[in-house]
């Protein structure tokens, strides 16, 4: 784990990247802050985290690092070692994580759960939607900082998702008082959707998903396909992380809009 810190004092602030191993946008994009550093008005730390993992260029060596926190210092598995490292170098602060997916091109933030803090941040931030996964937070990020947005940053291994990382990053550190750059101009509210159920995702040798994310998909239609097997919901919902080839056991999760942040 590298870790790298801008102005003098603790700083209560962090962005993390590469917590996946094959999620290089995060890494990409700090390194390029870091090569041209901006003026801070306060102390903000950048950590790389699983460097062996982005090495491999692998999800994870052992054991997903997003699903292993709080972590155990005396555990057999790189990963669970690692977390424990990385929360400590979290707790107490405001975080930003840098991700990408197979699902989506834009951006789209995810919460534990919105606190005012990250109300007034995110619509600060060039992100589609916000996701509270506060049903779901059991071994990730959330866990040990609450305070933290997950930023899923664009295509995996894309150059948008590494440009679109540095822009975000950008817009955090102007967002929490870190430096005084500028903010994007938002034209209209940002939706705020509450993760549910998974998607289910039978074993087969081709899948085809026809669901929009994070736009409203009506009940009785067909979600996704599994060879010639549809799928179909008995309820409209709003399809996040919906993808053919992102998970190996669910095409994504279902969502309901519940709200908006001005």
């Amino acid at each position: 784990m590298r870790v790298e810190q801008l102005g003098d004092g603790a700083p209560e602030i962090v962005v993390v990247g590469g917590i996946h191993g094959d999620e290089p946008c995060g890494p990409d994009a700090i390194e390029a802050i870091l090569a041209d550093p901006p003026a801070v008005q306060r102390p903000v730390k950048f950590i790389v985290a699983n460097e062996e993992a982005l090495e491999a260029g692998e999800r994870y060596l052992e054991t997903d690092l997003n699903r292993a926190f709080p972590g155990d210092p005396d555990s057999a598995l790189h990963e669970e070692r690692l977390a424990a490292e990385l929360a400590d170098e979290l707790r107490g602060c405001t975080v930003l994580g840098l991700h990408s997916t197979q699902s989506y091109d834009g951006m789209f933030a995810l919460v534990g759960e919105l606190s005012p803090e990250l109300r007034d941040i995110l619509p600060n931030l060039s992100v589609d939607a916000v996701v509270e996964t506060e049903a779901a937070n059991e071994g990730r990020i959330f866990s040990v900082a609450p305070e933290t947005i997950e930023v899923e940053c664009g295509y995996q291994g894309s150059p948008e998702a590494a440009e679109n990382a540095e822009q975000v990053i950008r817009e955090f550190l102007a967002a929490t008082g870190v430096t005084n750059g500028e903010l994007p101009a938002r034209g209209e509210s940002l939706p705020v959707f509450q993760l549910g159920d998974p998607i289910p995702k039978a074993a087969a040798d081709q899948y085809e998903v026809y669901a929009r994310n994070f736009e409203e998909h009506p009940a009785g239609e067909p979600i996704a396909a599994a060879d010639d097997e549809q799928l179909v919901s008995d309820e409209s919902f709003h399809p996040v992380l919906l993808s053919a080839e992102g998970y190996e056991d669910v095409f994504g999760y279902t969502a309901d809009h519940v709200g908006v942040l001005d």
